[in-house]
């Protein structure tokens, strides 16, 4: 049985109030809170066993290079990878998305290629390609959602032409909570010989992941949203992907032999990291993502769907709140405006007042906004620890603010 309550005991900050009030947190899709087992997992490395990895001989340097590359398996597990080799450590889904960027894409993209793109992503699956287009004239092609923020996969499909060299798409919005369905993307883009780079942020938190039965070529997870640390990160690429992949960066570990006029690369995945990674970080994400297996993907999905319709049909029943995306089967995640003008930051300084914490502005993810016809929205994010005694609390906040900008 899923005991939301036994959970939330888990992380120490959801005891602490907020001005006065108890912390309703709903800024997880921004960053979640980390539980317990993450924060004592690395103060135990720093405290008795940090030192630097794969360069040194001695007790401590062994011990926490096999901590941290232990780590690779566990990231191979939860994102259902046939091969920890095909996981390389990263700093969120912004390094892994450059990454491709820089080390796959700009290599064999020439001036009139194609990428396929949606109005969903977030600009870190967009800024990486816009550096394509500027300096290499590669063609970024658009596709939009419908009114509903719900994307039909035909669309994409349909936009992948002769000149295509890649799709690089969410698999669930940041803004709206839509999921994609990416298998079918996958899917029609394998035929056509066209990698797909997948966007899984949000995705990776809410539901179960199967690189291996989507079908894509990359996808790209943050351990911040994972309830792990800031800085720590993944992502899955198809081995032979890698072996098309030149090095990003340049430094120790990616490399095998420096001399004057000559240097030779490690094998994938080291040769794609280079220096001292975030040992710590990376520990502490593969505990966080030991605590989600242990919890069941399934049942947080479970949970977090059940908190989702209620929080719809509660937000729903606001005559004066416009959501913006209400596709079906989307996550629990929530963009909203007020009727009369009230600007998204005035409503988060109000909602903050009673200890509610939730984000406004347009999310990293401005075509969206521009879809919408909005240029900011107040966005509730719910996780595998918020109830539904928060939903009630986010609308009466809502009420309130209602009643101070009508």
């Amino acid at each position: 049985m899923y005991d939301v309550a036994r959970i939330r005991a888990d992380f120490p900050i959801l005891s602490r109030e907020v001005n006065g009030r108890p912390l309703v947190y709903l800024d997880n899709g921004a960053s979640a809170q980390k539980p317990r087992a993450v924060i004592d997992a690395m103060t135990q490395v720093y405290e008795h066993e940090y030192a630097n990895v794969h360069r040194g001989l001695h007790y401590l340097s062994t011990v926490a290079t096999e901590r941290y590359e232990s780590v690779r398996g566990i990231v191979a597990r939860f994102l259902g990878a046939p091969d920890p080799e095909e996981i390389v450590m990263t700093t969120g889904s912004t390094e892994g998305i450059n990454l491709v960027s820089y080390a796959w894409a700009a290599p064999r993209l020439e001036a009139g290629d194609e990428i396929v793109l949606t109005v969903l992503e977030h600009h870190a699956n967009i800024v990486p390609w816009h550096f394509l287009r500027e300096r290499q004239g590669v063609v970024l092609k658009w596709v939009e959602p419908e009114p509903d923020g719900s994307l039909d996969p035909q669309k994409v499909i349909d936009a992948i032409g002769p000149r295509t060299r890649l799709v690089a798409v969410t698999h669930m919005s940041n803004v709206t909570g839509t999921v994609v369905d990416v298998a079918s993307i996958c899917k029609a883009a394998r035929e056509r010989d066209v990698p797909v780079l997948v966007d899984g942020s949000q995705a990776a938190v809410h539901r179960p992941v199967n690189v291996a039965k989507l079908g894509c070529d990359f996808y790209a997870i943050t351990g911040h949203k994972l309830y792990g640390p800031s800085g720590s990160g993944a992502i899955w690429i198809r081995k032979e992907r890698m072996a098309e992949m030149r090095p990003f960066l340049g430094g120790g570990d990616m490399i095998r032999e420096v001399g004057r006029d000559v240097v030779t690369y490690n094998d994938p995945p080291m040769k794609f990291e280079a220096g001292t990674p975030g040992i710590v970080q990376q520990i502490g994400l593969g505990v966080a993502l030991e605590y989600l297996m242990a919890l069941g993907m399934e049942n947080i999905a479970a949970h977090e769907a059940e908190l989702a319709a209620y929080a719809q049909a509660r937000l729903s029943g606001l005559n004066w709140l416009n959501l913006q995306g209400t596709a079906p089967g989307k996550g629990a995640i929530f963009s909203m405006t007020l009727q009369g003008g009230a600007h998204a930051h005035d409503v988060s300084t109000v909602l903050d007042k009673r200890g509610i914490a939730v984000r406004a502005g347009s999310h990293c993810a401005m075509p969206l906004m521009e879809f919408f016809g909005v240029t900011a929205t107040v966005r509730a994010s719910f996780g595998l620890y918020n109830t539904r005694d928060e939903v009630d609390a986010l609308v009466e906040g809502l009420e309130l603010c209602h009643d101070l900008f009508a």
